[in-house]
């Protein structure tokens, strides 16, 4: 326990969400008084939670008389720091924290922290995934499956590998993870940091800012902004590199001879890129960062070899669904990001018919144009507003069709592919204008791939 239990007892959390309901049962468990308060409606799944385990809370408003009696506020991530009730908060000096700082004062595990613009989901899956198959008792959680702090409520494990974003990190205070990854960072949701990448690197970075001499960071040497800002911190942290070029390193991993390469833990491992179950130059970095930790947690070859070889991805993240009549369809909802997507179309090797579109997040498409013009055939723009995708590409793609809904955008896209296309759902943009969520979204996309 890192927190005194005397100090907070009082404690209001914002959002009701998988993360504010988490934090709210932990800190019941803990014993404090729980108020949880929501802007919006509380979805039906969460409002049974919190009235089963009899924990007051609103809904549809922040009534700041009642907020502002706390001695302790825990934030949900998708709560902006321009809401008018934390700006009352920080005038008012509440003490603040996100849940995965809550959460860390609750647990003596060993933590690993997976964050980067993209892959992060991937990597802390897979992660996870070597762990279990090396018998260790690990949970993977945070940004992923069950909050930190709800995974928390359930029992202690002896290792967490959570997946954190730059949201979640916006408010920790002493958070400290054991092992950090940090795979890389391009510009996403500009949108929540002023259309600042500083600001939103600054958020990123933030994953090693209390890390010292005894932990460990796993990095991507190749990402030149991370090198930067490394320069800049000059932490103390021990320091192991990925790196997809043929380089000799001393600690850490690179690509050599069609092989990675790993140093790690006085002990060296190599495995053929074929043998991967995850393919792509992109792929190859995260199975990189997730084999130089399972080797700094002493996990033996023969274990990690089968782990990165049998891995099955997580769903909406290149998902492949069917064959239909020659034509291939993948999933990749959870691309919400330009950078998410350019991986996706750099790993595909036929014609693309290509859906996308959504929410843009201040997205700035000319990085995806020279791989648009080289390999995408057709474009569906599936979103309520498609203007800015259709200026962009227009010029570019012969074909460019708007729709509003999953079933349309795959028969449309049925239509326009041929034997040996690849039909690819990578939106680059937030789902919240035509559907729950990203899963929603992509499980639309399923449903309507398996109905052809």
């Amino acid at each position: 326990m890192k927190e005194s239990l005397i100090k907070y007892q009082n404690i209001v959390v914002l959002g009701a969400g998988e993360s504010g309901c988490g934090a709210a049962l932990l800190a019941q468990k803990q014993g404090m008084r729980v108020f949880v308060s929501d802007f919006d409606s509380i979805a039906s799944p969460y409002k049974t939670l919190l009235e089963t385990h009899a924990i007051n809370f609103e809904e549809d408003q922040h009534t700041e008389s009642r907020i502002l009696q706390a001695d302790l506020i825990v934030k949900s991530p998708g709560i902006s720091e321009s809401a008018a009730i934390i700006k009352s908060i920080r005038k008012a000096g509440i003490t603040l924290v996100s849940e995965i700082e809550f959460a860390s004062w609750f647990t003596n595990a060993f933590i690993i922290a997976v964050t980067g613009s993209n892959g992060k989901t991937t990597t802390t899956a897979l992660i996870g995934h070597a762990l279990q198959q090396a018998g260790m008792d690990v949970c993977v959680a945070g940004n992923i499956g069950f909050s930190f702090a709800a995974a928390l409520v359930t029992r202690e494990y002896d290792y967490f590998v959570l997946e954190v974003s730059s949201f979640q990190l916006d408010d920790i205070v002493n958070f400290r993870p054991d092992i950090a990854v940090l795979l890389n960072i391009t510009p996403n949701h500009l949108d929540r940091y002023q259309n600042s990448f500083e600001a939103y690197t600054a958020s990123k970075m933030r994953l090693i800012k209390n890390q010292n001499a005894d932990n460990m960071l796993v990095y991507n040497i190749d990402d030149e902004l991370i090198n930067e800002e490394l320069e800049k911190l000059n932490p103390s942290v021990q320091l192991f590199p990925i790196t997809t070029n043929s380089v000799k390193i001393n600690q850490g991993a690179a690509l050599q001879g069609g092989q990675i390469k790993i140093h790690a833990n006085q002990t060296n491992f190599n495995m053929t890129l074929e043998q991967l179950a995850l393919q792509g130059k992109h792929n190859a970095y995260n199975s990189m960062a997730a084999g130089v930790t399972s080797k700094l947690l002493q996990i033996r070859n023969e274990s990690l070899k089968q782990s990165l070889s049998d891995f099955q991805n997580i769903a909406h993240r290149l998902e492949y669904i069917a064959n239909v009549h020659g034509i291939s369809y993948y999933n990749d909802s959870k691309a919400t990001s330009v950078n998410a997507t350019w991986y996706a179309l750099e790993s595909m090797e036929k014609p693309v018919v290509w859906i996308a579109g959504g929410i843009d997040k201040g997205n700035d498409y000319a990085a995806l144009m020279p791989l648009v013009r080289q390999k995408v055939k057709a474009l569906i723009c599936l979103g309520l507003n498609n203007k800015k995708l259709m200026e962009t590409f227009s010029s570019v793609i012969d074909q460019v069709v708007e729709t509003d809904n999953a079933k349309e955008a795959v028969m449309i896209a049925s239509m326009l592919a041929t034997n040996g296309d690849v039909v690819l759902l990578s939106p680059a943009c937030a789902s919240f204008d035509l559907f729950e969520s990203y899963e929603d979204r992509g499980d639309q996309f399923k449903k309507a791939v398996n109905s052809l």
